[in-house]
């Protein structure tokens, strides 16, 4: 179990999220915020600011580029989603602590793997928080659900 310190901060501005417990940097990882900007309005694509926390993480022993489709990982089968910002590796789902990103959790914003690699360190995605697959499946290890985070412009 991690100390009750340990908390993650999501830098808009500098594509940036950094893992500390108190006031040391654990880790800092570049990341890929959304190409819409910042709100929270339901259907915006747009990353959400303020507190949150992890509700909950899924894909603990997925294969680094697993496909994820509703939470759930596709088999070698399965169809791929009808969307080019596919949710891989690892799913972190973030629950917003503040009235005005209450709605975080009912919009599905996940901090997650991406099969967009080269895009990560500039604002591309839908609203997620995406990262390198390596980086997310790393970050994954090293959080628990209840983990503060703190997105910021």
């Amino acid at each position: 179990m991690q100390s009750a310190q340990t908390k993650i901060t999501i830098s808009i501005g500098d594509q940036l999220l950094t893992l500390k417990r108190g006031k040391e940097t654990l880790r800092s990882y570049p990341v890929s915020t959304s190409r819409f900007g910042v709100g929270t309005e339901e259907g915006s694509f747009k990353t959400p600011t303020g507190r949150f926390r992890v509700a909950k993480k899924i894909g603990r022993d997925a294969p680094t580029g697993t496909i994820f489709r509703s939470r759930v990982p596709l088999g070698p089968d399965d169809p791929l989603p009808a969307t080019d910002d596919l949710v891989m590796s690892r799913i972190i789902w973030l629950d917003g602590l503040e009235e005005h990103n209450a709605n975080t959790r009912e919009r599905f914003i996940y901090i997650h793997g991406t099969k967009h690699e080269n895009k990560i360190g500039s604002p591309a995605s839908h609203g997620c928080i995406r990262m390198r697959n390596s980086d997310v499946i790393e970050l994954f290890e090293l959080i628990d659900e209840e983990t503060p985070v703190l997105i910021h412009e």
